[in-house]
């Protein structure tokens, strides 16, 4: 398994934009449309934010990790945020996310930055896990309850 910078795999912009879509646009009440999501990844980089990464195998784009700016409006002086964490269930319990989340960690540190940070709802105990630390539990723009994390770069 590789882990490539999508902005050097222009031809899986698609493919990431529709696991994104799907996984976490459509199920929320963002007003992005799936021609958003592709142009928004189209506008990638590798050297600056936002960045996505992706993890490939001769079968393709196994799952897929941002870092952007932002990522809880509620706390502007945190930056910047792993997000949008995906991998492909027929993939998952491979190791694809830790890897994942082991390059972005490294991304972030070569950029200059000291920590990344993280929000989740729902897998508090699995960051947990692989190190990271708990900072805070905020209400984010939608006033839901989510738990911010970070890790040192």
């Amino acid at each position: 398994m590789e882990i490539e910078f999508l902005s050097d795999c222009k031809d899986k912009v698609e493919d990431v934009a529709d696991m994104i879509y799907k996984e976490f646009v459509k199920t929320s009440s963002s007003e992005m449309t799936y021609e958003d999501v592709i142009k928004f990844f189209s506008s990638v980089k590798s050297d600056s934010l936002p960045i996505t990464l992706i993890a490939m195998e001769e079968e393709g784009c196994l799952g897929t990790v941002s870092i952007f700016e932002n990522d809880l409006k509620v706390r502007p002086d945190y930056k910047p945020w792993l997000a949008s964490l995906y991998v492909k269930p027929e993939y998952r319990s491979r190791s694809v996310g830790r890897k994942l989340m082991k390059k972005v960690i490294d991304v972030t540190g070569d950029l200059g930055f000291e920590y990344l940070y993280l929000r989740t709802e729902d897998a508090a105990e699995y960051y947990l896990s692989l190190g990271w630390e708990y900072v805070e539990s905020a209400m984010d723009e939608n006033s839901e309850e989510t738990h911010v994390f970070k890790v040192r770069c």
